[in-house]
């Protein structure tokens, strides 16, 4: 069965972009190490870390402003093998008819999707305001965090703008990277 893992790089402050929508330093980490991860180079411990979670992802969930900003990443996912995009709007006319991409204007109805189309692998859901109604509406079963020390002061919520108390357990994992601390919690319901 699927494990829904929701995840983004984040500043010590809680934020994965800043006002302006720009990531700036969050994403440092990727090319301070010397082992090969996607197109950059991290520390022996964040590969030993990000490679097997990598690994185990059938499907991303993800807002159509982030597939926007990447341009779907050319229609390769980052990881996995498909991508459903939560949006009000259809897939753009003509937009690389071969990619496993798949619009849905629902967030549940996404997360069900994704979990259809990764069989037994997981799902990663991309934090900040599809992965907060997500977490919101409790189809979030762990939270995935790689903290930067950065802080943005303001600009995009790691958690979008999810209202009320929520509960997560401690970390049961908590890896030091180079730059980043690379955090896992499981989601209380």
């Amino acid at each position: 069965m699927s494990t829904v893992i929701m995840h983004n790089v984040v500043s010590v402050d809680g934020f994965i972009a800043d006002a302006q929508d720009e990531v700036g330093p969050l994403f440092d980490w990727y090319g301070n190490g010397d082992v090969p991860l996607g197109a950059g180079k991290v520390s022996r411990a964040s590969a030993e870390y990000v490679q097997p979670v990598w690994a185990r992802i059938g499907a991303m969930v993800i807002g159509r402003r982030l597939f926007d900003i990447t341009d779907g990443w050319g229609g390769t996912p980052p990881t996995g093998e498909h991508v459903v995009v939560v949006s009000h709007r259809p897939k753009p006319e003509g937009w690389r008819p071969e990619a496993s991409y798949h619009f849905v204007d629902d967030v549940a109805q996404a997360v069900a999707k994704a979990k259809e189309l990764a069989g037994e692998r997981d799902v990663a859901v991309a934090a900040g305001d599809v992965g907060g109604q997500a977490f919101a509406l409790g189809l979030v079963d762990e939270v995935a965090m790689d903290v930067v020390p950065v802080v943005f002061g303001s600009g995009k919520r790691y958690f979008g703008s999810v209202d009320g108390r929520h509960l997560l357990d401690d970390p049961h994992v908590v890896i030091q990277g180079d730059r980043v601390l690379h955090l896992l919690f499981r989601a209380r319901r």
